[in-house]
C-alpha cells in the first residue's frame, strides 16, 4: 500500500504561478511512475505529467506543456508539479497518483493514463482566476 499527501494548492490570478508537493509513504519500492492528474467539475480526470522515477524521464499532456513542470527529489522520495503562466482552464482538483505502468520505448518510461495508476492522493484544489 502506497499513501500519497499533496499540498501547494491555492487561488491565484491568471498568469501566476503555484507548485505542488507529493510524498508517498509506505510500500514505495514497486511505484516507479508517479505522476500528476486533474479534474476539473463535470470533467473527466486527466493525466498533466508523469515521471519514471528510476531515470527522471518525464511525460507532460499537450494542454500543459511548456508551463508546468514534474520534477523528483530522490533523498524525500517526493514529487512536484511547478506550474508557471497559469490559466483559468488549469482550475481543476490536482491529485498525485502512483503505480503506474511502466513502459519502455529507448528506455523505460511512464504514461498519463488514469486508468494504470493504482493509489491516490485526496487531492489539492488549484483556482486560478481571470
Amino acid at each position: 500500500q502506497v499513501e500519497l499527501v499533496e499540498s501547494g494548492g491555492g487561488s491565484v490570478q491568471a498568469g501566476g504561478s503555484l507548485r505542488l508537493s507529493c510524498a508517498p509513504s509506505g510500500n514505495t519500492y514497486s511505484s516507479n511512475c508517479l505522476g500528476w492528474f486533474r479534474q476539473a467539475p463535470g470533467k473527466e480526470r486527466e493525466g498533466v505529467a508523469v515521471i519514471y522515477t528510476g531515470n527522471g524521464r518525464t511525460t507532460t499532456a499537450d494542454p500543459v506543456k511548456g508551463r508546468f513542470t514534474i520534477s523528483q527529489d530522490n533523498a524525500e522520495k517526493a514529487i512536484y508539479l511547478q506550474m508557471n503562466s497559469l490559466k483559468p482552464e488549469d482550475t481543476a482538483t490536482y491529485y498525485c497518483a502512483a503505480g503506474g505502468m511502466v513502459r519502455y520505448s529507448g528506455g523505460l518510461y511512464c504514461q498519463p493514463d488514469r486508468n494504470e495508476y493504482k493509489y491516490w492522493g485526496q487531492g489539492t484544489q488549484v483556482t486560478v482566476s481571470s
